[in-house]
């Protein structure tokens, strides 16, 4: 389609309804994106037409619904460029991913091993390797970032050593929307024979990854942040760190056996698919890839990207703005503070005018120990925003500044 962001704002009813009588600006899209209408109306008739438990049953709803959920993972494999359906595995996000990796990569781990981090890490790919820590003796290496918000690569060249067995970073960060150069990355993390870990939950709803090209040998992401539903996750995996991994939770479908003198386990990708799994987002998640291909990948990188130049250029003329983050690559956040103002007081009273923002820690609290502040305000774009929007929300800023200064 050509770009018509009307078009595109009819597709989303969420946009129409007002908050506190003002018309609704949403800029919380690194948290969560909002939900086309064609996902929406797709779990609902999977709901009234096809809800059968998956890859259970011989009866035609049961096949109807497993067919489904595949030709999802087949969408998620090509969309990844991933070499074969099996190295994609279903979970319920992001975070879900990461600990899967962390509990059952991380069990090969031994005491003096080590883990590479960014400062710039969501909570989600940092915890789940200090969790691993109450198991493993193993010691946790942090790589900084310079005054731009840049991760320092010289620094990351020096971390690695005999020890290092894993290197685990973002790809977009969801505080300073620095894009990090996975890739460079992944090919240094290789030169030293360490497997690499890609948090991609950011990056998916800007830019199309591709694990080949990236090299990496897991790549996390969730679904509700690209336009899809809440509470699907994918781990990508290079099939043969998969097949060494132990299962990350046992159940039914992820057997091939089970008796009380022992039990044998499935083919991937199911080994890591415990349970039921939610098989009606999951095969809706499919209409959210329509979505993003109707509109095309590089128009919503492009309309984003000028949405993001023009309201920090606007946003920077308002005396005490403050921006973290200004790298010359960069995705469609803006986080800010107003000189002293709490940024919660900033976030209520931006809501009492309809627009909604992100305000405190935003899951990176080492990263805002960096910063030294105790959280920020953080505006966010999606391909529905608008140049009016972003007006609007300047004109708010400019309301509210005399009232904290």
């Amino acid at each position: 389609m050509n770009f018509d962001i009307d078009k595109i704002r009819e597709k989303f009813p969420i946009l129409s309804r007002k908050v506190g009588g003002k018309d609704l600006i949403y800029l919380d899209n690194t948290a969560t994106s909002q939900t086309p209408a064609e996902v929406v109306n797709d779990i609902r008739f999977m709901y009234e037409h096809n809800k059968a438990n998956v890859h259970r049953g011989v009866h035609t709803l049961s096949q109807e619904a497993t067919d489904r959920q595949e030709h999802t993972r087949r969408r998620v494999q090509g969309w990844l460029n991933a070499s074969s359906f099996e190295e994609i595995i279903f979970t319920r996000g992001t975070t879900e991913s990461i600990n899967l990796v962390a509990s059952s990569f991380g069990d090969r781990f031994k005491d003096g091993d080590e883990i590479i981090l960014s400062v710039m890490e969501h909570h989600a790919n940092i915890v789940p390797w200090q969790l691993l820590q109450r198991h493993k003796d193993i010691r946790i290496r942090v790589i900084d970032i310079n005054d731009r918000g840049e991760l320092d690569l010289d620094q990351y060249r020096s971390l690695f050593n005999d020890r290092t067995v894993m290197a685990s970073f973002t790809h977009i960060s969801n505080v300073l929307g620095t894009v990090n150069p996975v890739k460079e990355m992944t090919e240094i993390a290789h030169s030293h024979g360490v497997p690499v870990l890609v948090d991609g939950a950011q990056a998916t709803p800007h830019l199309h990854p591709d694990v080949q090209e990236i090299g990496c040998d897991f790549y996390a992401f969730s679904s509700h942040k690209m336009y899809g539903p809440a509470g699907v996750g994918i781990l990508y995996g290079r099939k043969d760190l998969l097949e060494s991994m132990p299962p990350y939770q046992g159940g039914g479908e992820m057997i091939k056996h089970v008796s009380f003198s022992g039990t044998t386990f499935a083919d991937l990708p199911f080994k890591f698919e415990a349970g039921t799994p939610d098989f009606i987002d999951i095969a809706a998640f499919d209409k959210a890839f329509d979505f993003i291909e109707e509109v095309g990948i590089e128009e919503i990188e492009r309309h984003e990207k000028e949405l993001l130049d023009y309201t920090t250029r606007r946003l920077l003329e308002i005396p005490g703005i403050k921006i973290y983050g200004t790298a010359p690559r960069k995705a469609a956040v803006i986080s800010f503070n107003i000189g002293e103002a709490h940024n919660y007081d900033v976030g209520f009273l931006l809501d009492k005018m309809g627009v909604a923002v992100r305000t405190g820690h935003h899951c990176a609290q080492p990263l805002m120990e960096l910063l030294g502040v105790p959280g920020t305000v953080r505006a966010s774009f999606a391909v529905y925003n608008t140049f009016d929007e972003a007006d609007r929300f300047i004109e708010a800023i400019k309301r509210i500044t005399p009232m904290l200064m």
